[in-house]
């Protein structure tokens, strides 16, 4: 018998991890799959330093308990009609979730108001889980006045030919058919013109020209993505739009618009990720809406892999 698969939430208590909690009820209903609540803690190996060099020791039993009373909100807010469990898991949050994503079909994640380089450098689960799921990750910014883009009727994702970009492209496509939205795909051209181009050693090029053959190449990948997905993208509306700038600085702009945004990934994360910047890692940290992050891993993926431990 197939199992049903499972969208994976991480909770915390705090106002961003319930929006998520807001976003996969309503992706669950969506596609008819389960939730499975998680609140991750680390339990340090002291609490405070005393002035004689002892240390306070931590009563876990209490840390547990407030971390059950987390997934009682977290239950009561995902409301009635859902097959729900839940678990209280000891480890680094990261950590944790990225090892039950091998068996989750989607992990939903809030993001805290602020983020930037502190967050990245800290480790914040919405920046570091990201390149380290085996399955897709939505990344749900905190809105203090609205729920978190539910229902979704229009997506965007980005486009740069590459393998991960195509396998988020195919994500892109299976979203917009079960939440009935409209998808629009982007292809970022740096245009390099004049000086800008003559220092990094490039002929200069007609923009209009470059943009016209990026549209081409889009089109024909566009294209075949649905030809791939068949019947059940035929009522499928499908916009195709190569634009100037950097993918990051579009797909950002894009968010304040839209109710989705889905870029790929190729997986690096840890410190090389934040020096260079990723679009995923920038998009991450200042889309206005939830982002899908899509790993090139997941094309290694048969199914959704063994029985989930949970259930």
């Amino acid at each position: 018998m197939t199992q049903q698969p499972v969208i994976l939430v991480g909770v915390d208590g705090s106002d961003a991890g319930m929006g998520a909690v807001d976003w996969a009820a309503a992706a669950a209903r969506t596609h008819g799959w389960a939730i499975h609540l998680v609140c991750a803690y680390s339990l340090p190996s002291f609490a405070a330093s005393t002035m004689d060099g002892g240390f306070a020791a931590i009563d876990e039993s209490r840390v547990r308990s407030s971390a059950d009373e987390v997934l009682d909100a977290a239950e009561e807010r995902l409301g009635e009609g859902l097959n729900v469990t839940r678990s209280v898991e000891t480890g680094d949050p990261t950590t944790v979730l990225a090892d039950m994503s091998r068996d989750a079909s989607l992990v939903v994640i809030g993001k805290r108001r602020g983020g930037g380089l502190a967050d990245r450098i800290l480790g914040a689960v919405s920046s570091a889980l990201p390149p380290h799921a085996y399955c897709p990750t939505v990344v749900v910014p905190y809105a203090s006045n609205a729920r978190p883009n539910i229902p979704v009727r229009r997506i965007v994702a980005g486009m740069d030919g590459s393998d991960a970009a195509r396998i988020a492209l195919g994500a892109a496509i299976n979203e917009a058919i079960a939440w009935k939205a409209d998808l629009t795909v982007v292809s970022a051209v740096p245009l390099a013109t004049g000086g800008a181009a003559l220092s990094w050693g490039l002929a200069p090029m007609d923009p209009d020209e470059l943009l016209a053959d990026v549209q081409s190449g889009l089109d024909e990948i566009v294209g075949a993505a649905l030809a791939e997905v068949g019947e059940a993208a035929s009522g499928l509306s499908v916009d195709k739009h190569a634009l100037g700038g950097s993918g990051a600085a579009l797909m950002t702009e894009f968010s304040t618009a839209v109710d989705m945004v889905v870029v790929g990934t190729r997986g690096r994360g840890g410190f090389a990720g934040l020096l260079l910047g990723s679009t995923s890692q920038s998009v991450i940290q200042h889309a206005q809406c939830p982002v899908l992050v899509v790993p090139s891993k997941l094309a290694e993926r048969s199914g959704l892999g063994g029985p989930f431990p949970w259930q």
